[in-house]
């Protein structure tokens, strides 16, 4: 039986024959591209994964109130609420991890910056600010200066790995990005670009969408296809190999993030947590921001449309809300519990959907974009894993100073653009100046400080106590300002 003959029997099967319905007018390198992309794609396991999201989605359809209940005390730390010396206990217990080369860094960066209008890796934008850094600089700069402060406390550093997942459309921008870029200064060898799988869309009725007459419509897993893509890229190996037992993984479109914080992973460890949720506190009862809570006694992220409005308002009786915990896509893991999700539990995770509207191709051959959503695409979310987890760590930080998304273009009154984003690290740097003796004389000064100079406004007192500044104050480290570049700083 030919090759092609297996997979017509193959489609047949799964229903699925109309994606060679115009087998002949292809030419031969359409026709090796779509072979290709049927074989690549499994078409039992994602035809099953489609029939068991439709099982899920006629079924979930109850809301959740009287199943939740908070993450238990003892499980909840948060840094307000910590005294300074046991903050300073996880930092230096996190600084020793990395110094041992035991903390990874995996970094979800597979979104496109389409939202923002640009046609190149969410990670490339720059918001501009007065350095011009893009998200990819800072964040790869906040992990030199970790090293540097790994080095200082324990004498060396075996180095900080970061793993970057990207997706079909950005890895080879990001992997020439980061190349042009001589790395950001890190060790070329300590960075591995993996690639997230896609998955196929569907109509209502279980057929996968055309986008072409030779190509699947397809789009990438979602941030929870991480763990299929760390097993079957052979990144799980990689990171034992390197000897890393714990990784701090964010996406790449928070620019306050706090890349590898030590502080999170020593609380992680002091926890003995296998897997750990930075958390903000919820603005206001309806924000639509996903809770972190247990649920028939396991760990979830509920939803804000999952619950009801009086659950959603419901209050402790120091007036906080009792379903408080923000989730903010910024995790801890160890690596055994990676390992026991991608090899255990992976098939088990569950599949969301978003019904969308996709072009297809029409009985004629034509491309159609359709006015109304007719199809689905599926993806899985990083935090779907927390149910597998027997202990999990939940640590709250303040918004101000670790979450400021950057998702959509800027319009006047806009939220988590390039505005807000360059407004709230310009407060946050402000106030670690002040904190450092330093005053500003109007309050709405643009103050930048280099990454490499401090990782969380540390060691800028020699620089600023005493001064008031009265215009745009780029702080840079040593290095930034000997090759060629100069501070203003009097």
């Amino acid at each position: 039986m030919s090759d092609f003959d297996s997979v017509i029997t193959l489609l047949k099967k799964y229903d699925q024959e109309h994606i060679i319905k115009f087998w002949n007018k292809l030419d031969e390198k359409q026709k090796a591209f779509l072979l290709e992309d049927i074989h690549e794609l499994n078409i039992p396991e994602v035809v099953e994964m489609f029939k068991k999201t439709l099982e899920n989605m006629n079924t979930n359809q109850q809301k959740l109130d009287n199943r939740m209940n908070p993450i238990p005390a003892e499980l909840y730390g948060a840094v307000n609420r910590s005294p300074k010396e046991l903050l300073i206990k996880y930092k230096q217990m996190g600084l020793e991890q990395i110094s041992q080369g035991k903390v990874g860094v995996l970094l979800m960066a597979g979104g496109q910056g389409t939202r923002l209008g640009v046609n190149y890796p969410k990670g490339m934008y720059d918001v501009g600010l007065p350095s011009h850094k893009s998200l990819f600089r800072i964040q790869g700069e906040r992990i030199r200066c970790l090293i540097r402060l790994a080095n200082k406390n324990f004498g060396s550093c075996k180095g900080l790995p970061w793993f970057i997942m990207t997706s079909e459309h950005t890895m080879e921008p990001t992997r020439k990005y980061f190349k042009e870029n001589n790395y950001f200064g890190l060790d070329e060898k300590k960075i591995i670009f993996f690639e997230q799988y896609m998955l196929p869309a569907f109509t209502f009725d279980g057929k996968i969408i055309m986008e072409s007459i030779s190509k699947i419509s397809k789009s990438p897993d979602g941030n929870g296809g991480i763990y299929k893509a760390l097993r079957d890229r052979n990144v799980l190996d990689e990171i034992k190999r390197l000897g890393v037992q714990y990784l701090h993984a964010h996406s790449v479109d928070n620019i306050l993030v706090k890349v590898a914080d030590p502080i999170f992973i020593g609380y992680c460890i002091t926890k003995n947590a296998e897997c750990g949720a930075k958390v903000v506190e919820k603005a206001y009862p309806s924000e639509p921001l996903g809770v972190i809570c247990e649920v028939d006694g396991k760990f979830q992220v509920v939803e804000y449309s999952e619950i009801t409005e009086n659950t959603a308002e419901k209050r402790n009786p120091d007036g906080r809300l009792t379903f408080s915990a923000g989730n903010i896509c910024n995790h801890f893991f160890t690596t055994e519990f990676l390992n026991n999700v991608a090899y255990k539990y992976n098939s088990k995770l569950k599949l969301h959907i978003a019904k969308k509207k996709i072009p297809y191709v029409k009985d004629d051959g034509t491309v159609c974009k359709p006015d109304e959503p007719n199809g689905i695409k599926m993806e899985k979310f990083i935090f779907d894993v927390f149910e597998f987890c027997n202990r999990l760590a939940v640590w709250e930080v303040e918004r101000e100073e670790e979450f400021s998304a950057l998702k959509n273009a800027d319009v006047p009154n806009g939220k988590d653009n390039p505005r807000t984003a360059r407004l709230d690290v310009f407060s946050l740097h402000r106030k670690f100046v002040e904190k450092s003796g330093g005053k500003f004389k109007t309050e709405n000064i643009e103050c930048e400080i280099s990454p490499l100079l401090s990782y969380s406004g540390e060691d800028l007192k020699h620089l600023v106590d005493g001064k008031i500044f009265d215009s745009v104050l780029e702080l840079k480290s040593a290095e930034e300002i000997s090759n060629n570049k100069t501070s203003n700083i009097n």
